[in-house]
């Protein structure tokens, strides 16, 4: 008999600017035998998500490194196939860190993985993966912890046809502020105002978003919630009010960047208008993510949100879908549909 093999891809070079095919090594190594405690996860589904590229580069982070040579890091979602722990059993849906690969095997309480049981009648698949997901929490508690926004101000955020950005404008909606968005293209903006109820959303590509972050905010910013860095950061600080927050979420103009990072020219703002600039990491809210799930699920139910997935098919094709999120070509969140169920 055969043994059984999994399917990887691993990262086999630091990238340079965008990643490239020769930055990915694939591999088919036997599946291993499980131990006491462990669990075999057959994955049906890859978040594709900006930070991936951070992780790909050397050097100090918030997170290690990708090693040269380690399956590339990943979230996903898929069934329990086999199991030797009490914590979750064969059939069980679960999510976790288990990285691009059509198999993850291994302890059931590993502190990298986190994984995590979760109810596949409550929303599908790809959706635990998006609203319900990191990129569901990360807008949540961004928004909520660290941008604190108030009934009738103004937030604005930018990647707003994106996992993060959708959710942070239909959050913010739903605590009553006035909410416009930046995203790049006429059909990304008609989207996020007719489908998901902006109340404006400012196309960068289109002209000077200084000139349009004047026309469709007024009274000035209160809260931004920052995807992109770089140009757009900057336009943004000259429209801040007194005591505004912003919300460092995510820099994705400058992750292929072969140069320096472009930091803010108009930080003086900060000083002027006494406002604050916070980053922040999704993993410090943890434990609080069924708070956040069970808020985005309620409006979901209730009809005042609205997830969205961009799913591409075929495990064959994850640098090429890795790379839509760097080129601009996903309408909401990217997901890589790796297995049937």
């Amino acid at each position: 008999m055969t043994q059984a093999t999994n399917d990887q891809f691993l990262l086999a070079a630091r990238p340079v600017g965008l990643p490239k095919e020769s930055d990915w090594q694939r591999a088919a190594p036997a599946l291993p035998d499980l131990n006491e405690g462990d669990v075999r996860v057959k994955l049906l589904y890859l978040s594709l998500d900006p930070a991936m590229r951070g992780w790909m580069n050397e050097g100090k982070s918030y997170v290690r490194p990708v090693a040269i040579g380690e399956v590339m890091r990943a979230g996903g979602i898929g069934i329990v196939e086999e199991s030797k722990s009490p914590k979750f059993a064969a059939g069980d849906t679960v999510m976790g860190v288990m990285g691009v690969q059509r198999y993850w095997s291994g302890p059931a309480d590993d502190r990298g993985a986190m994984l995590a049981k979760v109810d596949p009648a409550l929303a599908p698949l790809p959706t635990w993966l998006n609203a319900l997901g990191m990129p569901g929490m990360t807008a949540y508690f961004g928004l909520l912890d660290v941008g604190q926004p108030k009934p009738g101000e103004t937030v604005v955020v930018s990647g707003a046809a994106g996992a993060v950005g959708m959710t942070v404008g239909q959050v913010a909606r739903n605590m009553g502020c006035r909410v416009v968005g930046i995203a790049g293209g006429a059909d990304k903006c008609r989207f996020v105002v007719e489908e998901l109820g902006f109340d404006a959303c400012i196309d960068y590509k289109a002209g000077p978003v200084n000139a349009a972050l004047k026309e469709h905010c007024p009274q000035g910013v209160d809260v931004y919630f920052d995807n992109v860095g770089g140009e757009i950061l900057d336009a943004v600080l000259t429209r801040i009010n007194m005591k505004a927050r912003i919300v460092i979420c995510g820099a994705i103009s400058q992750y292929n960047a072969t140069g320096a990072v472009k930091g803010p020219s108009n930080y003086m703002s900060l000083l002027v208008n006494r406002a604050r600039m916070e980053g922040m990491l999704v993993t410090d809210y943890a434990a609080r993510y069924p708070e956040g799930v069970a808020s985005i699920a309620r409006w979901m139910k209730e009809g005042s949100f609205k997830a969205k997935e961009h799913v591409v098919e075929g495990f064959e094709n994850f640098p090429s879908a890795l790379n839509m999120l760097f080129e601009g070509k996903n309408l909401g969140k990217l997901v890589l549909k790796v297995a049937d169920a």
